[in-house]
């Protein structure tokens, strides 16, 4: 059933109170998680607020909407809800994340975030709970499902990068067919591995296989940013554009979209024009590190260096070397205002290059799992296109829903 709706104000609907203080020196790691304005920062053995519960950013990062399951502890950078006034907990925190909260910013310097400006907000809600919980339910089914798709990506991710770490940074099969003890593979797979090193210039390797550079690898490219002054560059772009902001947000290494395109006039300013779908992305500055597969094809800005996998070379092999060379890869950086790495001095990275026939029996172990990391991908952001579609339309009742009665007839 569907009741009636009021027009109200947010204080009337719920009361927020300022977080406390905990500074990182007086933090004591336990089972609580401690909430900033950007999300979770560490935990803490004593909890301030009992869970489920609702926090908002106040300073530096304003409004948004965290819900803690459980109990927790919200610096003072939050604004945390007090009082729900008897509403449904996940209700209000969709209706909170609806609000575009910081349009109140008072501060001069560091946006910041009153309650007292914000509780008289209006607004309209649905004062029969039963209808507060069905869009409720409706939201946090479609966030549920999300957040089940992340947990399976970062097991999947765990478990390409333990395998290469294994082969390719420890050398496991090797070391054990060395001792004479089983390498756990199936006897086939065991037996592309060498049993034993020798020694070349970067230290020791497994026997046969070869030292490298990586541009034996891969082609490295870079990219740039066609003229912004210049309309016909940009207007009407069909061809994806990628900057390291794209990468920032992503939380598997696959890239799906970018934030801009640009036009057939803006793509022809590129010299390295567009980069085939498979190609790795390594943010080369502001900060080094940020890396992803293309999953569409793209043209890159001046933030990265580009490998464009050679014949024979596993783009996913060379994902995960960039992973675990993170180090290397930065110790050879330079730069006054930001560290940035050059293609010049990229390319002369050592490589311990597996033979052929052994990269490509990584390749066929990970691929499977790098896939279905996609697969889910993929799947999320279509689910956060609904659930985006959604929120507006049910928190504000232009689509109502039947909540079905209880038991208690409520």
């Amino acid at each position: 059933m569907a009741g009636e709706w009021i027009d109200t104000t947010l204080g009337e609907v719920l009361t927020f109170q300022r977080g406390f203080d905990l500074p990182e020196t007086q933090r004591k790691p336990g089972a609580y998680p401690v909430i900033a304005s950007t999300g979770p920062v560490g935990t803490h053995q004593e909890a301030m607020v009992k869970g489920p519960g609702v926090v908002i950013g106040r300073s530096g990062s304003l409004g948004g909407g965290q819900y803690i399951e459980g109990d927790f502890w919200p610096l003072n950078t939050t604004l945390w809800v007090k009082d729900f006034k008897g509403n449904d907990r996940r209700f209000c925190y969709y209706l909170i994340k609806s609000l575009d909260l910081a349009q109140f910013n008072a501060g001069s310097g560091v946006p910041t975030l009153n309650r007292n400006h914000i509780h008289p907000l209006p607004l309209s809600v649905p004062t029969h709970v039963p209808e507060q919980r069905a869009i409720a339910h409706i939201l946090g089914t479609l966030d549920d499902k999300i957040e089940l798709n992340r947990r399976m990506n970062e097991t999947l991710e765990e478990m390409a990068r333990a395998l290469f770490k294994s082969w390719f940074v420890d050398f496991d099969p090797v070391r054990a067919k060395m001792d004479g003890r089983d390498t756990g593979l199936p006897n086939e797979l065991a037996a592309l591995f060498s049993d034993g090193f020798e020694n070349s210039e970067i230290g020791e390797v497994p026997k046969g296989w070869a030292e490298r550079t990586i541009t034996d690898l891969a082609e490295i490219v870079g990219g740039s940013t066609p003229s912004t002054t210049e309309p016909a560059y940009w207007n009407g772009g069909t061809y994806h554009w990628v900057t390291p902001k794209d990468l920032s947000r992503l939380s598997v290494p696959v890239l799906l979209t970018t934030e801009r395109t640009i036009s057939e006039l803006g793509l022809a300013q590129i010299g390295s024009g567009l980069l085939e779908k498979g190609t790795i992305l390594l943010s080369s500055r502001a900060p080094i590190g940020y890396l992803a597969v293309t999953e569409v094809p793209t043209a890159i800005n001046q933030g990265f260096i580009a490998m464009k996998h050679r014949e024979g070379v596993s783009n996913l092999f060379l994902l995960f070397w960039a992973s675990t060379a993170a180090k290397e890869i930065v110790s050879r950086a330079n730069g006054s205002t930001f560290l940035e790495i050059s293609k010049a001095n990229f390319r002369p990275i050592p490589v311990v290059a597996p033979p052929a026939i052994l990269m490509k029996a990584f390749d066929f172990h990970v691929r499977p799992l790098y896939e279905r990391i996609v697969l889910c991908e993929r799947e999320a952001r279509g689910l956060e296109n609904v659930r985006d579609t959604l929120l507006p339309k049910l928190i504000s009742g232009q689509v109502r829903v039947r909540a079905q009665r209880g038991a208690d007839g409520d």
